[in-house]
């Protein structure tokens, strides 16, 4: 060894002419730390190129440059002692640049910055065993490398795998679901074949500074860990979102497709600019690094890394967000105007708790799960223990809401605890907005539970219009102010604001299913089959989605593709209802009589749907008397009315004019 060269690592292989399997790049000063993996690599039965086996008289560099060039992987150990080691740098930069490297880090350090997009294995806490999860961890990730030897490097920086999110079940068939808004979730596959045919185009051009958040990585060694980082990000999110020199993309475009490229999701995402990062936590401290980058060019305009105890999580985020803001919004304005845009960021109905932090992460991981009553039930309990841990926490307070109101859409309309449940949706959205005025999730939440609980459309307007004002950037906001919109008089605005959501959103189902929707209530039924069809290619199981085809179908004249998107739609409730009218349509009374009989009996709450198949039938008195009932449960598929055109029959009937009536109060 060249005196005063850190360590690096190979075999006799290499100075015979063939390359090793193995190259290990380390720091002199963690010789020590270092023999445990080289000796874990050896006893594997692997070919291990390290400088302790150099002969004395060899030309060091040159055998040392040969076994780099050639070794199917390179190993790096980071440390505190190796990450300020120009020789380390060079090794991984070598084996980075020709795909083949595997980071680990023998002390808990992260990469240096460059090296960040690869996940890097922790082992600081492997005492060398070789039956330890650490040892197997090691040996996986060397032989995925050794799978594909001098895989090519790619043209950017390599994208670092995505960690593992709980598991996504197939929405469940519940009432809510029948509501825009409801459940879905899409396939990070199905989504990246689509960019990759260009089924899906790019984001329109915007005059703001476009950026998307993109998950932090989970370097914590504990997949089930995940929701800290990604929640971490999401927030960071949240808070950017009402910086109006900014146009953030959306959570779901920006955690659909995790581990592909990054700046292959920026470009589809139609954005300029990245912010992402990683994070490390134990029980007492965090380490969170961050960078933006810009797009073209690949240029590195900012970056940190933030080692703090963990009560000091809020502060670094604040750090963070006002960082990348003023550093944006610099871009295009002067000092003194990006200042005061990243002021009006400032994070509204927080907590200083870690605990309910950490709680209130959870519950929004759950909540993103979003599989049903299961989940949400799940998720309510974590926004509990947050708010048990923060009686002030508003978000908090205003999740609970929001979760509450959800479980109550899973509960038949017949049920008291329906009811009961919206009560506390309410008093809940009620108390988050008292706790804190500015926060758009409060006021949507104390929105929705007017709206959907209670049908007092009047109070929960001027909630939707709040959550509008305070997050004017933020998909999920705008998505349900434009559901809420389409279902009054303003199928315009409804139409000009979903279109603003596709564009800030443009891989998430829901957004599209939601647009669909839009255009059935605005009677522009070729864009309801375009978006729908879109939201099915992104995720096939939507659920809702062929029933909005069927209906559009059904308003075209074609009984039969209406039959085939009935029976191809996951919701049961969803089928029967198109298929009976369909069926009446093409003469088929026993047909028809025999899906709405399976629809009253199997779904003793569907007094709305029965109504609809009864009016396109033609038997108006009992239609009449069935939205009757369900105006008595306070059925939120009542909703619909206004704009339904299944309902088209009874428009010209006293009865229903006084439901409109009553809706409209």
């Amino acid at each position: 060894m060249a005196e005063g060269k850190d360590s690096t690592s190979g075999g006799d292989a290499a100075a015979q002419g063939d390359g090793p399997a193995v190259f290990v790049s380390y720091s002199r000063g963690d010789l020590e730390a270092a023999r445990p993996v080289i000796a874990l690599l050896e006893s594997a039965g692997l070919d291990v190129w390290w400088d302790g086996r150099l002969e004395g008289g060899e030309n060091y560099l040159a055998i040392t440059e040969h076994a780099l060039e050639t070794a199917d992987c390179v190993v790096v150990l980071w440390s505190q002692t190796s990450v300020a080691s120009t020789w380390v740098r060079d090794e991984a930069q070598r084996g980075r640049e020709r795909g083949c490297l595997v980071p680990l880090s023998l002390d808990g350090t992260m990469a240096p910055l460059g090296f960040r997009q690869i996940q890097l294995l922790d082992i600081s806490g492997w005492k060398g065993r070789a039956d330890a999860p650490e040892a197997q961890r090691i040996l996986t990730a060397v032989q995925a490398r050794l799978d594909e030897p001098g895989a090519p490097a790619a043209a950017t920086a390599p994208a670092r795998p995505a960690p593992p999110l709980p598991a996504r079940k197939a929405p469940a068939v519940s009432r809510r679901a029948l509501i825009l808004g409801g459940a879905g979730l899409a396939s990070g596959a199905a989504l990246l074949g689509l960019w990759r045919t260009g089924l899906m185009g790019t984001a329109k051009a915007s005059n703001a500074i476009s950026m998307v958040v993109l998950p932090f990585a989970n370097l914590t060694g504990d997949a089930g860990k995940a929701w800290f980082s990604n929640g971490l990000s999401n927030e960071l999110r949240a808070v950017l979102v009402r910086n109006p020199r900014l146009r953030v993309a959306a959570p779901t475009s920006s955690g659909a497709i995790e581990g592909e490229d990054e700046f292959a999701i920026g470009r589809t995402l139609g954005v300029d600019h990245i912010l992402r990062g990683s994070v490390m936590r134990d029980d007492t401290r965090v380490r969170v690094s961050a960078e933006l980058v810009r797009i073209e060019g690949g240029l590195v305009r900012w970056a940190e890394t933030y080692d703090r105890a963990l009560e000091d999580v809020f502060a670094v985020q604040s750090e963070i967000a006002e960082t990348v803001a003023v550093s944006l919004v610099t871009e295009v304005a002067g000092d003194d105007e990006a200042k005061r845009a990243a002021a009006q960021q400032q994070e509204v109905g927080g907590t200083q708790s870690v605990a309910a932090y950490e709680a209130f992460l959870r519950g929004m991981a759950l909540y993103d799960v979003s599989a049903g009553e299961e989940t949400d039930r799940a998720a309510l309990v974590q926004f509990d223990a947050a708010i048990a841990e923060d009686p002030a926490y508003a978000a908090a307070h205003a999740m609970r809401s929001t979760m509450l109101a959800a479980v109550a859409n899973n509960v038949a309309s017949g049920q008291g605890e329906s009811r009961k449940l919206f009560d506390q949706a309410i008093a809940a959205a009620r108390h988050a907005v008292s706790l804190a005025p500015k926060l758009a999730r409060a006021h949507l939440a104390l929105g929705f539970a007017f709206n959907n609980g209670q049908l007092k459309r009047a109070e929960a307007a001027p909630h939707y219009r709040a959550a509008q004002e305070l997050a004017p950037g933020d998909a999920d906001v705008l998505r349900s102010v434009a559901s809420f919109h389409a279902y009054g008089a303003d199928t315009a605005l409804a139409t000009q604001m979903i279109a603003q959501v596709i564009e800030l959103d443009p891989l998430n189902a829901r957004a599209f299913r939601s647009a669909g929707y839009v255009a059935l209530f605005a009677r522009d039924y070729d864009a309801v089959v375009r978006h729908m069809e879109r939201a099915l290619a992104l995720n096939p199981s939507l659920a809702s989605a062929q029933f909005g085809i069927a209906i559009a179908r059904l308003m075209q004249d074609d009984a039969a593709g209406a039959i085939s998107a009935a029976k191809a739609e996951p919701g049961e409730a969803y089928g029967l209802t198109a298929f009976a009218i369909a069926a009446h349509r093409q003469g088929d009374a026993q047909g028809s009589e025999a899906a709405l009989e399976k629809l009253a009996t199997t779904y003793d709450d569907s007094f709305y749907q029965q109504a609809e198949v009864l009016a396109q039938r033609g038997e108006a008195e009992r239609a009449l008397d069935l939205l009757d009932k369900a105006y008595a449960k306070r059925d939120p598929g009542l909703l619909w009315v206004p704009n339904d055109p299944l309902l088209d029959p009874l428009r010209g009937e006293p009865r229903f004019g006084q439901l409109l009536s009553a809706l409209a109060s």
